[in-house]
């Protein structure tokens, strides 16, 4: 197994501006909105030596299976307001944003994906009535690029990995194509903050939960890593009010762009190819976009390989959790920081302590879950009868 565990050398004790108040309420504007869930997982906490295991599960999302949705679908709304000038007539949900907004078409939304934030771009195309355009790195498995076909985009495989995907989707852009990515480059970099600030309602979300229940707040929150958007969220959220937790990035051993940046004292790239089954994580660089959130805010960085990721999935559907590959990465990231004997020293006792993984996807290749867990996804936390 390889694993690498390492304190951030560049960690700060600083704060970060909150989120702009009105995404929440953006959010509950989107079709199917609710929160997702917030599970307590007892056998896994003691199991692992922690008090509590709280378990975000981002595998439901307005119809999609990630949390991907709420920073295209933030990003999107944004970008649209810039290309036409201003906001769009009063609107009170999306059927009525389309119609506001039906004299832009023909209009595209393009971006490079690994999976999820392409499906995402995609979907809402879709509700708004406009084309897609993604594009995916060689070798992404058909489920992935068929659930993008079915909400209407044209997908096109680039020779290369996700950093040479993200490069083609640049080309795109102009008067007719707004490319929605979530990761930034020189003289694109407020779109991809903006996603970022879409992604923060996941934790606004579990205050509130965590408020309604009575619950402590987790102590030590494990986020998974690609180019850093969503852990640049968890830090926005976590370093702009009064809670603070320990927190935790998870990334594949081969493609441990935000941990090696961190070791190197800078932006650094990580050659591929990545291959790693943690498809959306696959990712060369960190987005410069999100950098300074992630070289100040974060506590600990832990890589973990594909054997991890397989026995978090089957940990988590025990747990009644349906965990994608990439969805199951935070919970082999907090395993691994367990067993790391500096870091459990530096942690403390935590077997009182509230602890939460983030997992942000769901079973978004069918065929590949099964093959991993040993079952359909279908049945996973489901009670089965026999019939006499």
């Amino acid at each position: 197994m390889s694993v690498l565990v390492t304190p951030n050398p560049l960690r700060e004790d600083r704060d970060w501006p909150p989120a702009p108040p009105e995404i929440a309420g953006f959010h509950r504007r989107m079709p199917a909105y609710s929160p997702t869930l917030l599970l307590d997982a007892p056998d896994l906490a003691e199991r692992l030596g922690v008090g509590r295991l709280l378990v975000k599960a981002e595998t439901r999302r307005m119809g999609l299976p990630s949390f991907k949705i709420l920073g295209a679908s933030w990003a999107t709304y944004q970008a649209i307001c810039e290309h036409v000038g201003a906001p769009p007539a009063r609107w009170g949900n999306i059927n009525e944003l389309a119609a506001r907004l039906a004299y832009l078409r023909p209009l595209q939304l393009c971006t490079a994906t690994d999976g999820n934030h392409g499906r995402a771009v995609a979907f809402m195309a879709r509700l708004l009535g406009f084309d897609a355009q993604i594009f995916v790195p060689a070798g992404m498995a058909a489920a992935r690029i068929e659930a993008m076909e079915w909400e209407g985009a044209k997908v096109t495989m680039v020779a290369g990995d996700y950093d040479d995907a993200v490069a083609r989707s640049a080309q795109e852009a102009g008067e007719r194509c707004i490319v929605v990515s979530d990761t930034s480059w020189p003289g694109y970099e407020t779109i991809p903050a903006q996603v970022i600030e879409g992604y923060t309602t996941i934790f606004a979300e579990v205050d509130e939960a965590i408020a309604a229940s009575g619950l402590e707040q987790p102590e030590l929150v494990v986020v998974p890593m690609g180019v850093g958007a969503f852990m640049s969220a968890a830090v926005t959220h976590y370093r702009s009010g009064w809670h603070r937790p320990v927190l935790v990035g998870v990334e594949p051993s081969d493609a441990n762009c935000v941990q090696a940046s961190a070791l190197a004292g800078g932006l650094t790239h990580v050659p591929g190819p990545h291959r790693s089954i943690m498809v959306g994580l696959n990712c060369g660089q960190p987005s410069p976009v999100a950098w300074p959130r992630l070289a100040t805010g974060v506590d600990w960085f832990t890589s973990v390989d594909d054997d991890a990721a397989r026995q978090a999935m089957r940990d988590l559907a025990d747990a009644a959790v349906v965990a994608g590959e990439t969805g199951a990465a935070s919970l082999a990231g907090l395993v691994a920081l367990l067993a790391d004997p500096a870091a459990r020293e530096a942690l403390g006792d935590l077997s009182g302590s509230c602890v939460m993984v983030t997992v942000t996807e769901g079973a978004t290749d069918p065929d590949a879950y099964e093959r991993i867990v040993g079952r359909s996804h279908d049945t996973v936390g489901r009670v089965l009868t026999a019939m006499r």
